[in-house]
This record gives structure tokens, sequence and C-alpha cells, in this order.
């Protein structure tokens, strides 16, 4: 199992957008924790309310779901994620055109999610969509970037440092055999694996459609 820490990859613009993005996640999630702490029924009305329902989908979920979480897990691997790539990506598209971008992979992710299995009445919940849609481009922008990884084997770990198309690859063929192996059975309350398969083919679309601009690394 691979988990990365950190990469090799120097920035060259302050990542402003990334910190709000993390700063935002965490703080709706703070808010969503303190609310389940005092009346855990208004944090599910809230999740209902907020989170894309497929069975019941709306534009305005589409894009509040991308900043709710499911749990400490949820929120801490996702934003681990997008610190880790975020920086590169939006140094490679400027702060502005990275928004934009990340909002667009998000809702891609959530079309395709909601495409797989549309008669859902489970809320989706979480930015993994739109981190994906990092992820996809960071691969195609930097395959050759080093990316510090941490190696579980059983009860052993190591840390390595290989490519990151080596890491990004592995993870996308895993979201993508997961999701094909959910294909026909009872997800509920699992994960929206194809939410993360169609953020990263949209962030390698995107690549293009962006017109990057060329940063020396």
């Amino acid at each position: 199992m691979f988990f990365p820490y950190k990469d090799d990859n120097p920035r060259v613009l302050i990542p402003y957008v990334t910190y709000g993005l993390v700063g935002l996640n965490l703080f709706v999630f703070v808010f969503q924790f303190s609310m389940g702490i005092k009346d855990p029924e208004a944090e599910a009305i809230f999740i209902y309310t907020f989170g894309l329902i497929p069975a019941d989908f709306s534009i305005l979920t589409m894009f509040t779901s991308m900043f709710l979480h499911g749990g400490f897990a949820h929120i801490m691997g996702n934003m681990w994620f997008l610190w880790i790539f975020g920086d590169n990506v939006e140094s490679t598209l400027g702060h502005v055109r990275y928004a934009l971008f990340y909002i667009l992979c998000g809702v891609a992710a959530s079309l395709c999610q909601v495409l797989m299995n549309p008669g859902s009445e489970i809320p989706m919940v979480g930015a993994s969509g739109a981190i994906a849609g990092v992820l996809g481009l960071y691969m195609i922008r930097f395959p050759q970037a080093r990316v510090h990884v941490f190696i579980f084997i059983l009860i052993f770990f190591t840390t390595i440092r290989v490519p990151a198309i080596v890491v990004l690859g592995f993870w996308f063929f895993n979201q993508l055999t997961n999701g094909l192996g959910s294909l026909g059975l009872d997800t509920t309350g699992g994960v929206a694996w194809f939410a993360h398969v169609g953020g990263f083919i949209t962030g390698i679309m995107l690549h293009q459609a962006f017109k990057l601009i060329h940063v020396d690394h």
C-alpha cells in the first residue's frame, strides 16, 4: 500500500487557493462536527440538505457537497492529498484558473457518480472528486516528480521515493478496480469510487483545455 507524505516538486507560486480550500473544508467540518456533538439529528439534516443525493439531484448540492465530509479520516485523507499535490497544480494553472479547475473537477466527479448510481438515496459528501482532478493533472504534468511514500506490508513499513506516475497511476487503478467491483452491489455508506474516477479523468482532460503555462522545475 502506497501512502504519499511529501514530494520533491518545488512550488512556483504561493498556493493561496490551496490554503483557502484546506481552510474552508476544515472550517465546515468543525462546524459540522460541533453540530453533531450538540444535536446528532441536526447534523444528519445538515448532511441530507447539503450533500448530493443522486435520487434527488440538485445543482446546489453538487457544489455544497464538495465541502462536507463523513469523518476525521475522510477529511484528513483528502486534505493531506490536496496539501501535497495542490500547490504544484496551482503554480501551473495560476490562482484563478486553479480555483475554476478545482470546481469543474468536483462537478464532473459528482455527475459521474450520479450517472453510475442514479437511484442512490445516500448523500454524497467530500472533496475527493475535486482532489482526484488535481491528482490527474499532476500525474500528466509532472510524471517523473519524486514522491516520498510510506509502504505498508502487513506489520512492516518503509519509505521510498518513486515517480508520481507510479504513485498516482496506482491510486487511479485502485479507484477504477474498486468501482468496477462495486457495480451491482449494495454499497450504502461506502466510497463513491466513480466520483474519484470521473474527477481524475476530468483533470487529465482539462490539462490541455486550460492551455497550461510553462513552468520550469
